[in-house]
């Protein structure tokens, strides 16, 4: 390397945070698994609000899987308002809602889990406003 010339680094260049994981042996479907991965690195900084996030097929060959349980984890950060989609420009971060997405999971999770024991939507509303009222 010539004297005065300086290194230009890409997108290679490893992270100090740690890669984006899945396991495939865990009982988490992976495209949850693959959510929690993204939503981590916004919350931590590591996407910020405007950036893009690479292709999801570059990140189903990263990560090992099928490209469309990628898509699948990216609609529901997008339902969650993490990301938006745009013709032509791809994912990109919107900046809101980095507090509110722990609540919509569990929200989510509640759902799952008051459909399982066949409660309604309208009796888990009812329940919510009541134990919201019963708390300080």
């Amino acid at each position: 390397m010539a004297a005065g010339t300086r290194t230009a680094y890409d997108a290679n260049v490893p992270s100090t945070n740690p890669p984006l994981r899945v396991d495939h042996s865990s009982l988490v479907p992976l495209h949850e698994q693959v959510a929690a991965a993204i939503r981590r690195a916004i919350a931590e900084g590591e996407a910020r609000p405007g950036e893009r996030l690479p292709p999801a097929r570059d990140l189903a060959a990263v990560l090992g899987v099928n490209a469309n349980t990628v898509f699948r984890a990216l609609r529901a950060l997008r339902e969650e308002g993490l990301v938006e989609f745009r013709r032509g420009r791809g994912v990109s971060v919107t900046g809101i809602a980095p507090r509110r997405s722990p609540v919509v999971a569990k929200a989510r999770e509640l759902v799952a889990l008051a459909r399982r024991c066949g409660y309604r939507p309208q009796v888990l509303a009812e329940i919510i406003e009541r134990v919201s009222v019963e708390l300080p």
